[in-house]
């Protein structure tokens, strides 16, 4: 069962609830996470990052590394030097994983590939769509923390790339140059993001528009109207995938649309609320269990209670909690206070301060005790998210 949390929940529902949990989410983020990343995460000769860490703590140098990792943690660092929550060895350290990414991971006609081994040599070099959706969002946050326009250089010759090798027929992209049996929206739907981010530091609408062809594949394709679901697996002309393929719904990435959408909705100036209110809903009603957690999957035709929970859908959860809120949900800062309070209960509690539990079973008993370096992204994120809410709530209250 969920352990007894060292610290007090933070109760109720008011602006002063939601300013708590904010200055606790970010006490442990600058405070211990990044300071524990930063010191203990990157290789010293090399500057690649550990795959993860050890429940005590130590780097575990006996796992291979997706090389997607390097550009989650070169955008967390960018992103978390951006927000002044971490100082110069940030941007050193984000330099050093660019230089090691460029130079072993780069492929010669572009492109990353995929694996390292422990030794930090590539043994896997395909090269996939998912993974690539990260690199362009490294770009953007390089570029908002260096300044140099070279790393946009870098995002749009990226871009370019995989519309020349990974465009695909009936929109979106390929998986990549490797054979495979369905296609997925959940790299569309981190390409949305990257789009996103690179409007956000750019101002440039040609990354909007970017990400407006997206929404039309979320619209037309990726969700269900009458169901209100996301599906995750579809065949070349993106209709649904037979079988149980064709049913796995992921709760987690359902809110993380959420969270997406409203942002998307902003910036294009696009009606999107009949979209997020729908999904926010029924990822809750299939996917949160009773202690508040949220179910990794579920079969959309026959939903179950129980199952295993990893630690990132309730940093989605949080962030969809909060986009809700700010279209005038009644319930959603409630839902947000919430989900910080479990976040802290059931996995922010690893034996080192600023690691993490990954995993919990049926019953809510750690099943993975690692920390994934890639984990970083989404609570930084969501630390980002809960800190502009509560600033909002705090000047709307304060008059």
């Amino acid at each position: 069962m969920i352990p007894t949390s060292p610290f007090s929940p933070v109760k109720g529902n008011s602006a002063d609830a939601l300013a708590q949990v904010s200055v606790r989410l970010g006490h442990w983020l600058r405070e211990q996470a990044l300071p524990f990343w930063l010191a203990h995460g990157i290789e010293p000769e090399s500057g690649a990052h550990h795959e993860q860490m050890l429940a005590d703590g130590r780097p575990d140098t006996q796992a291979n590394i997706r090389v997607r990792v390097q550009a989650r943690q070169i955008f967390a660092y960018s992103f978390a030097y951006c927000r002044g929550w971490a100082g110069p060895e940030a941007l050193t350290a984000v330099r050093r994983m660019r230089h090691f990414l460029d130079n072993r991971a780069a492929g010669a006609a572009g492109g990353y590939s995929h694996l390292l081994n422990p030794r930090f040599d590539v043994i896997d070099r395909r090269q996939d769509l998912y993974d690539h959706a990260f690199h362009l969002l490294a770009c953007a946050w390089e570029y908002k923390a260096f300044g140099d326009p070279a790393h946009l250089e870098a995002a749009r010759a990226l871009v370019g790339f995989l519309d020349r090798r990974f465009g695909a027929d009936y929109g979106g992209w390929i998986e990549g140059d490797y054979a495979y049996t369905y296609r997925r929206q959940n790299p569309h739907m981190h390409l949305f993001e990257a789009f996103q981010a690179l409007y956000e530091v750019t101002g440039d609408g040609h990354w909007l528009a970017r990400a407006g062809e997206i929404f039309t594949l979320f619209e037309t394709c990726f969700y269900c109207p009458q169901r209100g679901l996301l599906f995750e697996f579809f065949e070349r002309d993106w209709r649904l995938a037979p079988g149980e393929a064709g049913r796995v719904v992921e709760p987690g990435h359902m809110l993380e649309w959420v969270w997406l959408l409203e942002r998307y909705g902003r910036w294009a100036d696009r009606p999107v609320g009949h979209y997020t209110e729908r999904l926010y809903r029924e990822a809750l009603a299939i996917g949160q269990t009773s202690s508040g957690l949220i179910l990794d999957q579920v079969d959309a035709d026959a939903p179950q209670t129980q199952g295993p929970k990893r630690s990132w859908p309730m940093t989605e959860l949080i962030k969809a909690s909060i986009a809700r809120a700010r279209t005038g949900d009644a319930d959603a800062q409630g839902r947000v206070i919430k989900a910080v309070n479990a976040l802290f209960d059931c996995y922010l509690c690893g034996a080192k301060p600023g690691t993490y539990v990954d995993r919990r079973d049926e019953n809510d008993a750690v099943m993975v005790d690692v920390a994934p370096a890639s984990t970083l992204y989404h609570l930084v994120i969501a630390a980002a998210e809960l800190a502009d809410y509560a600033a909002e709530v705090a000047l709307t209250e304060g008059g």
